[in-house]
């Protein structure tokens, strides 16, 4: 099969860098995507739009390049496509729960037709035709709680709930979309596969229990669930819990607890840091106390001592300094928005922490109000004008031009407009 990418340059505030080159559950977009097409198509192509598809009669899958799917998603499509022999849009029913609460807000790519959500993704069995139905794909989402919290921040039960998808899809299209794939798309739609193959399969329940008694760990400790790479060095008094996907020369302290995350290769996590739903990109460093909580760090990012990120999105190369806190609750009851575009828009989420760019030094004792955004490049010194971040931050309005010579010792990598690096 045939594979067409149309292009997409728009780029993604604030790291100012198209979706394709974000990082998803440690790789590149445009990586992910070929890893979870690889068993289907044979040659590939990018495009910026259907006047350049050659019309041949060729299987032909065509996807805009800003789509997250995983294989599970991809499979259930192009199995049911073939099945019908037709050409055929992806689409959604109306009331799938993981498509209309988490998917559809800052988004402009999935949109309603009819009777469905449709999205930029096509079969064609015999090459491009005019005529393409909707093929409707639920993501076959499960509603998981991920705290129990006091009724006044959530609904009459308590519960703050995820409508997680057991197949995901998802257009980015903000910097929050990144933060859901990684996350609610991502690490935690695992642990939703996970518990349905437990729920459905007497073996793998069996096989979970003998596990656990011939390692003498917890059940969820056991090696089926949590899979690590070569050449770790791990403390016996850490605590690790699955799903959980460590990489290769990762380096664990002590009193370290980590719950359903994904670990890169040749980070080092020190002592007594708490990591919970969380995906940490290559070569990271949390030197001792730090917390992460659905949270992203993508590669090379650092985050010093008692630093406490929540429901946070962290670019490559940047720094945070020690004692900072991102926020992810409005004290006073208003709605949650962040920046899309040119504006402000909902997100329809009842907590949502900050994003920083890529390549920033944050200094130290900082705190980021909820859904604030600090631009790529930027570098914010603690000082007593500037230690709450209740606005969003461009690199014009950052501390770096108050620094004589900054701009030679930390020039500027990701302009807004896309010139030239």
């Amino acid at each position: 099969m045939r594979k067409i990418v149309l292009r997409d340059r728009r780029l993604i505030y604030p790291f100012n860098e198209p979706a394709r080159e974000l990082r998803f559950l440690n790789k590149p977009l445009w990586l992910l995507q070929r890893d979870a097409l690889a068993p289907f198509v044979t040659q590939e192509r990018e495009v910026d739009n259907f006047e350049e598809i050659p019309h041949d009669r060729v299987e032909t899958l065509v996807y805009r390049e800003n789509l997250f799917f995983d294989a599970f998603f991809i499979k259930a499509f192009l199995d049911k496509a073939r099945k019908q022999g037709k050409a055929c849009q992806v689409a959604f029913p109306l009331d799938d729960r993981a498509i209309v609460n988490h998917a559809l807000p800052l988004q402009q790519t999935i949109c309603r037709r009819g009777n469905y959500y449709v999205a930029d993704m096509w079969y064609f069995p015999y090459g491009l035709e005019e005529t393409v139905r909707p093929l409707v794909i639920s993501t076959d989402c499960r509603e998981m709680g991920y705290y129990r919290v006091p009724t006044h921040m959530s609904d009459a039960m308590g519960d703050l709930v995820y409508y997680v998808p057991t197949r995901a899809f998802m257009a980015i299209e903000s910097w929050v979309h990144v933060l859901l794939a990684n996350v609610l798309f991502g690490v935690f739609a695992e642990a939703a596969r996970m518990d349905q193959l437990v729920e459905r399969s007497v073996g793998m329940q069996l096989k979970l229990f003998w596990r656990g008694l011939l390692e003498q760990k917890q059940v969820l400790s056991t090696s089926p669930l949590v899979k690590i790479g070569q050449n770790c060095s791990i403390d016996p008094s850490a605590v690790i819990r699955g799903p959980t996907t460590i990489g290769d020369n990762v380096d664990i302290g002590p009193g370290v607890v980590i719950d359903i995350c994904i670990i890169g290769n040749n980070v080092t996590i020190s002592d007594s840091c708490h990591l919970m739903l969380s995906v940490v990109g290559d070569r990271c460093f949390l030197p001792f106390r730090a917390a992460l909580f659905e949270t992203v760090l993508m590669e090379d990012s650092m985050v010093a001592q008692n630093t406490c990120l929540q429901l946070a999105c962290v670019g490559r190369t940047t720094f945070i300094g020690a004692g900072s806190t991102f926020t992810d609750f409005n004290l006073i009851p208003k709605p949650l928005r962040a920046v899309h575009g040119d504006r402000l828009e909902p997100t329809e989420m009842t907590v949502l922490g900050g994003c920083i760019g890529h390549h920033c030094r944050i200094g130290s004792g900082m705190i980021v109000y909820p859904a604030r955004t600090i631009e790529s490049d930027s570098v914010l010194v603690a000082s007593a004008e500037r230690r709450v971040i209740d606005k969003d931050v461009t690199y014009e309005t950052s501390d770096i031009h108050k620094i004589e010579n900054a701009e030679k010792v930390h020039p500027r990598l990701y302009p807004r407009h896309g010139r030239g690096r």
